[in-house]
């Protein structure tokens, strides 16, 4: 993607790839500090099953 792109706009590059044009301005959140929590318990879970 160019948004620079002498003959393709950034509209008519979103159509052509089937991306919406909001996709290029939104930045993926990270996980909360409750989910990591919740993950490790599940990792170390997992892994004390598998180890046993």
């Amino acid at each position: 993607m160019k948004q620079d792109h002498p003959d393709l706009s950034v509209r008519r590059q979103c159509s052509l790839l089937s991306l919406a044009r909001s996709s290029l301005y939104s930045h993926p959140r990270g996980e909360s500090a409750e989910n990591l929590a919740f993950m490790k318990v599940i990792d170390r879970q997992f892994l004390e099953t598998v180890a046993h």
